[in-house]
């Protein structure tokens, strides 16, 4: 589910609230594979390069990888 909320970001260039939200609910839930993992570390170098916006409020934070 995970990886699918990344393409969609990659394909538009945006990140939406609603993906977001799914990405931290997903998170919460610990229920990622390690493919949702590598995906999400792409989207972030992605967002922190500029590739992808965020549509989220500039104070969000993305959740943290552990």
């Amino acid at each position: 589910m995970i990886s699918s909320l990344v393409q969609s970001a990659f394909q538009t260039g945006y990140l939406s609230v609603e993906s977001e939200g799914l990405i931290r609910q997903i998170l919460t839930l610990k229920s990622c594979k390690r493919s949702d993992i590598e995906a999400l570390e792409e989207l972030y170098d992605a967002v922190r390069q500029g590739k992808i916006r965020r549509e989220a409020h500039v104070n969000a934070q993305l959740p943290v990888l552990h």
